[in-house]
């Protein structure tokens, strides 16, 4: 039995990753805003790691683009969304293929896309990815959390979010029977802040620079459980979603 979180995808090698499942977070706000996205009718999330790779892409794509990306917080200048959930509305995004570039979460996804199996996650979609972690635990024994962090370093708000999933992969346990040293520090904090993903949100460092730039909203929003309940999968260089039962 395995359950692994990393804190940054900085260092993670092939050997890491290959064959496992993983979960990829950046709560605030990448993987909550492709949760958004999803969960209101865009056809498909495309990450990027640039800007001119979205540039680039978006010429190659057809009419059914947006852009969307941020960097330093803010909405990159002739995209027409920002990297906020908030902005991810029908309007904006049903049919449409969204190409997205952020500071830390479409890097992340990139580095890690030799893995098995993909599965951004959030709060926002907690009740479904959970569901699929705790069905991967049981099957393989084995699963990583990936926190996208901040400037490949630790990350609070990812962290906490981590340490949220590995309990639902756990099947609400949460012995340190097979656990790396990061995810038992991440059950710490949930120890720490309990259910109220809010706290521990906007105590971050990411929460804090969010909130002076004006988008608390973002927090709030990111800060729901199950408010866009999508099941995303990365695959073939597309995040999409994934029929479920429940």
């Amino acid at each position: 039995m395995k359950l692994d979180i990393v804190f940054s995808p900085l260092g993670l090698s092939q050997n890491e990753t290959g064959g496992r499942t993983v979960l990829v977070v950046d709560v605030l706000r990448a993987t909550t805003t492709m949760c958004a996205a999803l969960a209101n009718g865009a056809k498909a999330v495309i990450p990027v790691g640039s800007t001119e790779d979205a540039l680039k892409l978006a010429q190659t794509l057809g009419d059914d683009v947006v852009l969307a990306g941020e960097q330093n917080c803010v909405r990159i200048p002739g995209f027409a969304l920002g990297n906020s959930p908030r902005e991810m509305t029908a309007e904006a995004v049903k049919g449409k293929q969204v190409v997205l570039r952020t500071t830390n979460g479409t890097p992340a996804i990139l580095a890690i896309a030799g893995a098995a199996a993909i599965y951004p996650a959030a709060a926002a979609n907690l009740s479904l990815v959970g569901a699929k972690a705790r069905e991967v635990f049981l099957r393989d024994r084995d699963l990583l959390i990936v926190c996208c962090g901040r400037e490949n370093a630790f990350s609070l708000d990812d962290a906490y979010c981590a340490g949220r999933l590995a309990i639902e992969a756990m099947g609400g346990r949460r012995s340190a029977k097979g656990l790396n040293d990061a995810a038992i520090a991440c059950l710490d904090l949930v120890r720490r802040y309990g259910t109220n993903w809010e706290r521990p949100l906007r105590f971050s460092r990411a929460g804090r620079e969010l909130t002076k730039l004006g988008f608390a909203e973002d927090i709030a929003d990111a800060a729901r459980p199950d408010a866009y309940p999508v099941l995303a999968h990365f695959h073939e260089r597309r995040v999409t979603v994934v029929a479920t039962t429940q």
